[in-house]
């Protein structure tokens, strides 16, 4: 059975965010995730961590003004030096709070923007975050997301970030394989999770259409997490998913796994 790590950005909202690690940890997570930490200091989310013995197995660089609707700015000509200075923020994070994964969202390409110039601004900054992230021993991770929850970004299937990872050549760049918008953009998960296993530093779940827990919906997320076992994937699955209801009430699946797991150690 995979590794799961809570996403505490979706998950159990029904506290605010430093409560949510130990809301965790009591639903049986062993690893959290979440979009951004930096509204919270470093000290203070480390020692949530600490507490409730778990891992943070990854967040984002910083965003852009997310709240304006920016996704990312890794693909964004003329903002290379804020980009700089968000890789240098999320790696003081990072040290602190022992994560060994960053994702760099690539960003929406702007209006007036071409391909070709934002491609070359997105592969000199992966360049640039991945020679530094290498110096603390941290993955460098892209994502492929659709372009129904995100029009307009710049990376949108498995076969393009795989592109991208080659033209950088970095050792410790790898692709965040996430099944909700793989689904969405391209299907065949099977298929795409065997070949791109090699290249996978992390992958995420949630039910396709609407985003929710993963065992409804049109994804076969039993028979998926077998696939990962039986291709090797040691790595953390993300639960990047919107609870329907209760985020604890919605672990039924959760608890099923792991009971599971325990009858067969």
């Amino acid at each position: 059975m995979p590794k799961f790590a809570a996403n505490l950005s979706m998950m159990f909202n029904e506290v605010p965010f430093l409560a949510r690690f130990a809301a965790a940890a009591e639903a049986g997570f062993q690893g959290v995730e979440y979009l951004f930490p930096y509204e919270a200091p470093a000290s203070a989310i480390a020692a949530e961590l600490a507490q409730h013995g778990l891992d943070n197995v990854l967040f984002n660089l910083p965003p852009g003004d997310w709240a304006a609707g920016e996704r990312g700015i890794a693909c964004l000509p003329g903002r290379e030096q804020e980009f700089r200075d968000g890789l240098a923020l999320a790696i003081q994070y990072a040290k602190q709070l022992g994560t060994t994964r960053l994702h760099a969202m690539a960003g929406i390409v702007p209006q007036g923007v071409s391909q070709a110039d934002a491609r070359a601004t997105y592969i000199a900054n992966l360049k640039y975050a991945a020679t530094n992230l290498a110096a603390h021993g941290i993955t460098l991770l892209i994502e492929a997301i659709n372009t129904l929850d995100m029009p307009g970004f710049f990376l949108n299937t498995q076969a393009q970030a795989y592109d991208i990872l080659r033209e950088v050549g970095a050792d410790n760049l790898r692709m965040q394989m996430d099944l909700y918008h793989m689904q969405i953009m391209e299907g065949d998960l099977t298929a795409k999770l065997t070949r791109y296993a090699p290249y996978c530093g992390h992958v995420q779940i949630a039910s396709v259409p609407k985003r929710n827990e993963p065992d409804i919906g049109e994804v076969n997320y039993t028979f998926l997490f077998d696939h990962l076992d039986a291709i090797g994937y040691s790595g953390w699955v993300g639960c990047e998913y919107r609870p329907a209801g209760s985020t604890v009430e919605g672990l039924k699946w959760f608890r099923s796994l792991v009971a599971i797991a325990s009858q067969h150690p």
